[in-house]
């Protein structure tokens, strides 16, 4: 298991580096004027959407299910579980995009609804919003097949589909100028990465004889149990992307820039939550589903404090910046053309208030998968909800005062409590939740935490001067500097306080009990 997370992150992280990249090309082509806030809440809407349908509530209900029968029935009956599954899909996808393209203005004006007195915002993010939402549909097909492969432990096409978006979309801003604005380029992009990505999984899934077909869809005991549990799977994603949805309404009533802030400080901050805890989610789901369905519950415990160890221990050195050295990584990796100095300080506070809830982020899918493997989809729910409700009062009380900042803090809160909630209730339950050794190792990982940040300050306090000098690209060496500094003590602090026997027994997916 812990190599295929290494795995899986390894793919996110070049998805997510070539991200930096389309980032960096974004920033500097769009800026953080009218056309770039009009574009984020465009290609805000249908992945709102795509979280609750698709990559959310989907792939939580469906991999257990599709492992449950291939465990219990066989290979042949999940082919035809997952064939009618796909029809289902594009008949429901066809029906969400006619209607979104009927009523483009209307879905934005709800959804944005401070754009309203922006005729040239609102007219925008109408013609993107039209461009970029049949990427929904195509997506819905991508989790469908990707959560296939994930199941039968083929997981590197699904954690790199996303390059092809990043790709993609540098290769049409580098267009721009072929299109009515900037703003269209990047639409044109996300469209055209959807039918790539699409095409990535289908090939992989034929190459090894996991293709589906169009297959009449039955209401069998299987997927009557995939239904049961798909229902409370939407309820509880879209009680998460309540509170973004919140974010995209709250923030088209604040002043220009405010939504290009969150935009870019939360591309920093899904670094690590897509390469560390998405990966760690999406092994693990499967994972457990199959300890479990073989009533292995201790194997399905250590697997789930295996990987909560893991992904704390990972997202250290992102934490410790986002928290230290905020307006460094802003300048550092934006800092040009269209994106001024003021745009990357409005950015760095609003990641520092990300940062205070990356924990939580990349631990939540270990603590939603006991409930999930068990096809239980119903008591997440109760997490997210409430966690959602406290996160949209806190959005609203905050605004006035720290405005996007205050968004990103509350969605902080947000993910503290749904985590909380879930450890109560998983224990009530007699669900796992961690182990002995998880808790002998938390004190360490803390230590290793306040060491990296003391790294990051000196060299963010000091490293200024010694990077005066140069003529130019001050901003990118001193950041350089922090990551070097940085390094170096999580290297040594990790090799002291883990020690490099149980840093190799991850590596070989055989950590020691200790």
């Amino acid at each position: 298991m812990i190599r295929s997370i290494f795995s899986v992150g390894g793919w996110t992280l070049l998805s997510r580096l070539t991200g930096f990249v389309r980032d960096i090309v974004m920033a500097a082509v769009l800026g953080a004027g009218p056309v770039a806030d009009a574009f984020y809440i465009a290609f805000r809407l249908p992945n709102h959407f795509r979280s609750i349908f698709a990559e959310g509530a989907f792939n939580t209900a469906f991999v257990p299910a599709y492992a449950r029968v291939k465990t219990v029935e066989g290979d042949g009956a999940a082919r035809r579980f997952a064939d009618g599954i796909l029809s289902a899909v594009v008949v429901v996808q066809l029906a969400i995009l006619a209607f979104a393209l009927a009523a483009t203005s209307w879905v934005v004006s709800v959804l944005a609804p401070g754009l309203s007195g922006d005729g040239e915002r609102f007219a925008l993010t109408v013609d993107f919003t039209r461009i970029t939402f049949p990427y929904l549909g195509l997506i819905a097909v991508v989790t469908l097949v990707g959560g296939v492969l994930n199941a039968n432990d083929r997981f590197w096409a699904a954690a790199s589909a996303s390059i092809l978006l990043n790709v993609a979309m540098v290769g049409t801003l580098s267009l721009a100028g072929l299109f009515p604005t900037a703003g269209h380029a990047a639409a044109w992009g996300v469209l055209i990465s959807g039918f790539l990505q699409v095409g990535l999984l289908v090939w992989d899934s034929q190459t090894h004889g996991l293709g589906l077909r169009f297959g009449r869809p039955r209401l069998d005991p299987d997927m009557r149990r995939f239904l049961l549990a798909l229902g409370p799977a939407i309820i509880g994603s879209a009680g998460v992307q309540l509170a973004l949805f919140a974010d995209t309404i709250i923030a088209s009533f604040l002043p220009q820039g405010a939504i290009a802030a969150l935009f870019y400080a939360d591309r920093i901050n899904q670094l690590p939550i897509g390469v560390v805890g998405i990966a760690a989610g999406i092994v693990l789901l499967p994972e457990m589903s199959k300890r479990i369905a073989a009533e292995d519950f201790e194997g399905a415990r250590f697997a789930q404090a295996r990987a909560i160890e893991l992904t704390i221990l990972l997202v250290l050195p992102f934490l410790a910046a986002a928290l230290v050295i905020p307006e460094i990584i802003m300048r550092g990796l934006f800092l040009r053309g269209a994106f001024t100095a003021e745009a990357a300080a409005a950015a760095a506070a609003t990641l520092a208030a990300y940062g205070v809830g990356l924990i939580p982020f990349v631990i939540m899918r270990a603590f939603m998968s006991p409930f999930y493997a068990r096809g239980d989809t119903r008591t997440p729910v109760l997490a997210t909800l409430g966690a959602a409700v406290v996160n949209i009062l806190l959005k609203i009380w905050l605004m006035h005062d720290l405005a996007q900042v205050g968004l990103a803090l509350a969605t902080s809160a947000g993910g503290w409590i749904t985590v909380i909630v879930l450890a109560i209730l998983a224990r009530r339950r007699g669900y796992e939740c961690g182990d002995a050794q998880l808790a002998g190792k938390l004190p360490r990982l803390m230590l290793i935490g306040v060491g990296i940040a003391g790294a990051l300050f000196l060299a963010g306090h000091y490293g200024p001067a010694l990077v005066a000098g140069l003529p130019r690209g001050r901003d990118i060496a001193l950041l350089a500097l922090c990551i070097a500094a940085g390094g170096v003590v999580y290297g040594v602090l990790t090799a002291l306080l883990i020690g490099p026997s149980y840093l190799k027994a991850l590596l070989r997916g055989r950590p020691p009990l200790r």
